[in-house]
């Protein structure tokens, strides 16, 4: 007489210590990819925040016949900016993201001073 031995479907232990490390390997090249596209995306948000607070400053002081050397504060150029302005990296209003000076000095990031220019994108 034959004895049979029927197998049970399944997946071994090994199969299964092959996947997780598949997936583990993939997870680790992925996860650092997406946060440098996600600070990279911030960055370019508020780069464009920067240029059209500077746009604003600028028809402001067209509008109001202001020089070079006038200042200017955030009340005065809100009503020129279409939507609400707040830096992508953890800005809640207008005043904590950037600072305003003068008309001819351009507008600063506060979130993450000196890594956001205006200077470094226009040619």
């Amino acid at each position: 007489m034959k004895k049979r031995t029927a197998r049970q479907g399944g997946f071994t232990l090994v199969e299964i210590m092959i996947v997780v490390a598949i997936i583990g390997l993939l997870a680790s090249i992925a996860i650092p990819n997406f946060v440098k596209a996600r600070t990279t995306a911030q960055m370019n948000a508020c780069i464009s925040n920067l240029r059209q607070v500077d746009g604003a400053i600028q028809q402001w002081a067209l509008d109001t016949k202001q020089g070079d050397t006038a200042s200017v504060t955030s009340a005065e150029i809100l009503p020129y900016m279409k939507n609400s302005v707040v830096c992508p990296s953890g800005g809640k209003t207008f005043a904590d993201s950037y600072s305003v000076t003068t008309v001819q000095a351009k507008p600063a990031c506060l979130k993450v001073p000196g890594t956001h220019k205006i200077e470094d994108t226009v040619q």
